[in-house]
This record gives C-alpha cells, sequence and structure tokens, in this order.
C-alpha cells in the first residue's frame, strides 16, 4: 500500500509495547466515536496499568505529535500524523463482505461495455457502502483506435463502439437519422475506420472534421449525419475529462458540532476543485497502487483535514487508465473502506474490459 508522507514521523520501532497498545486503543476509539479518549476509559478497557501511567505514557505520544488534545481535555486523540503511523503499521484491513461482493459485481456488471454507466455506478457504489463521497475520474484517451462499428438498435437508435488499442471499448448511444440503411451503417464504419486506425482522437479529430466536409458529396447523407453525431458523441465538450462526485451528502450525517460542520463546509469547496482532484487521482493513476491520503498529506485537503482512499482502475493488458476512491473525514473507516475501494476498482476494470 502506498502512502505520501510530508516529512518523517515517529516509527512504531520508536514505541514500546505499552506505547504501542495505548496508542492503538486510542487510534481505534476515536475512528469508532469520534471522541478524544481519556485515561480512565482506558484503564476500564483492560490496560493494567494506573490512569496516571497511562496519562504519562498518553504525554510522551503527544510530544512525539502523534496525539493531541482537542480542548482543555484530559482526553487524547490521534493527530494527521499519528493516523498515517496507525493506517501504515498498526491497522488490520478486512475483507469485502461476500453480500457486497455480489452487489458491486452486479451492479457494475448490469451496465454491459457502457462505461459512462459504469463509470458513475462505480460512484455511487462506494459513497453508498463506504458511508462517505466518491469520486471517479474518468480515463485519459492516450491509444490508438483499433476499430470502429455502428450497430443498429432498433429504428431510431445506434450504438456506436469504439475499441482502442490498449483493449480498452467505448460504447455511446445515437439517435439514428431518418432512413438510414445497413449499408449506410457500414458505411460509416468503414469511412471511420480508414481514417481513425492507429491514431488517438486527440490526433484525428481536426482532420476528420476536414475530410467529412470533403467526403459528404461521395457518402451517403446518412452515413455522413452518423460520422457527424459519432465524432460529437466522441470528442464533443465534456468527454475530454470528466470527475464524478457522489455522495456529499453523507458528509452531513456525523457532523453534529459547529466545528465538524465548518470541515464540511470546507471539504465540500474542495470537492468544487476540480481540475486539482483530477491531478490528484491523476497521481494514484500513475503510482500503479492503492493510495491513502491524510489531512496535510494533500495541499487540497489540508484546511478540511479530510482523508482520500484512492486506487487505479485497469485495462485488460494492465495499463492503468484511470482512479476511483472515497473522499471524507480523516477518521474514515480504514479497515473497511481500504479494500472495497479497491474490490470496486479491480471490478471496474473488469467491466470496462469485458
Amino acid at each position: 500500500m502506498n502512502s505520501s508522507i510530508l516529512g518523517r514521523g515517529p516509527s512504531l520501532a520508536e514505541l514500546d509495547e505499552r506505547a504501542r497498545d495505548i496508542f492503538r486503543r486510542i487510534v481505534e476509539g476515536y475512528l469508532e466515536t469520534g471522541e478524544a479518549v481519556g485515561s480512565r476509559t482506558l484503564s476500564k478497557g483492560g490496560i493494567q496499568l494506573s490512569p496516571a501511567s497511562i496519562r504519562n505514557t498518553m504525554q510522551d505520544l503527544t510530544q512525539l505529535g502523534l496525539l493531541g488534545a482537542p480542548h482543555v481535555s484530559a482526553g487524547r486523540l490521534p493527530t494527521h500524523a499519528g493516523l498515517r503511523l496507525f493506517v501504515d503499521g498498526l491497522l488490520e484491513v478486512g475483507d469485502v463482505a461476500e453480500e457486497d461482493r455480489r452487489s458491486i459485481e452486479a451492479r457494475l456488471h448490469a451496465h454491459g461495455r457502457n462505461y459512462e454507466d459504469a463509470l458513475n455506478e462505480a460512484s455511487s457504489i462506494l459513497s453508498g457502502l463506504a458511508g462517505a463521497a466518491s469520486v471517479v475520474v474518468t480515463p485519459i484517451r492516450d491509444a490508438g483506435v483499433k476499430h470502429v462499428e455502428f450497430v443498429a438498435l432498433g429504428v431510431e437508435r445506434t450504438l456506436a463502439i469504439m475499441v482502442f488499442e490498449d483493449g480498452t471499448v467505448e460504447n455511446r448511444l445515437i439517435r439514428l437519422p431518418a432512413g438510414v440503411t445497413p449499408s449506410a451503417l457500414q458505411e460509416a464504419s468503414n469511412f471511420l475506420n480508414a481514417r481513425l486506425r492507429g491514431r488517438t482522437l486527440a490526433e484525428a479529430a481536426v482532420d476528420l472534421k476536414q475530410q467529412l466536409d470533403n467526403a459528404r458529396r461521395e457518402l451517403d447523407s446518412t452515413a455522413a449525419r452518423l460520422v457527424e453525431d459519432g465524432l460529437a458523441a466522441w470528442t464533443g465538450e465534456g468527454q475530454e475529462r470528466a470527475l464524478i462526485v457522489r455522495g456529499r451528502a453523507n458528509l452531513l450525517e456525523d457532523a453534529g458540532a459547529l466545528e465538524d460542520l465548518e470541515r464540511v463546509r470546507s471539504l465540500f469547496a474542495d470537492l468544487e476543485e476540480k481540475e486539482q482532484l483530477i491531478q490528484l487521482l491523476d497521481g494514484v493513476r500513475d503510482g500503479q497502487g492503492m493510495r491513502i491520503f491524510i489531512g496535510a498529506e494533500t495541499r487540497l485537503f489540508s484546511l478540511s483535514g479530510s482523508a482520500v482512499i484512492a486506487a487505479p482502475y485497469m485495462t485488460g493488458s494492465q495499463r492503468v487508465v484511470g482512479a476511483i476512491g472515497v473522499i471524507g473525514p480523516a477518521r474514515l473507516n480504514y479497515a473497511r473502506v481500504i479494500p472495497l475501494v479497491d474490490y470496486t476498482a479491480r471490478v471496474l476494470g473488469q467491466v470496462m474490459n469485458a
């Protein structure tokens, strides 16, 4: 599991068995309740030490920067550095429940090879199961086109299928021009295949529009309209890079105190910074592994003190094309959310390359 760490904090090797046990219990208590944990709570919880001895150890952990005191309370809660140490060294990650596995697989596979619907569904699944916000960044289309085909779906719609050299398949539903024939569908497919094969959409887009204008006299009018509509669907406005965000309302459920509401308001503002979010998730894509960011480890979420758990999704050739993740308060249920994000990313990759 890869992580991003600003600066070098204490390591587990610096903590003796007593300090490690007390630290673990405080973090687990905080993640469960969101509240600071005091020495009396720990003493009653099974630690065979006096509250005074426990307080001394808590003070040592505070001086190391692993714990902090929220107010004047005797209780302590983990700092972001403490959460990082816990996640990297003490967290016991669970497995995805069988019921959740079946739900993820059924809901994603139900969309067939329509990658846009699958991405939207993956984001909805994660926000619901994790009880937080979820984000998905759409793939960077930098692979050459291998094949294009138009398949009629009744009298009014056609499925425009584009297969890329990296194994990615993208589908678009297009309304059929009046009077279209099977030969016009084939003519449109042939026109695009001859000019797109081996080139990226970005490389070919400008040339294709010019060539279509020149070829209108030779092409069947309905075939020309299909080519035009297909190009608009694949290269039109909003198709470059998209960020799908779901589940903002989940972030309000645990926000009771005014301080919590301020953090959520700050996080809502962060979620509107789509360009920065895409850059963050592109870093996950480039890293080719699960990434966890906590608080100030990212500039974007330093003020809201939020956490991000993200994983890349891949094509059939194991080429990473995008990333999916969960964003929420620093006290996310890491043990549950980490495997959920990982499993959803893997199933999403399977669906997109089915």
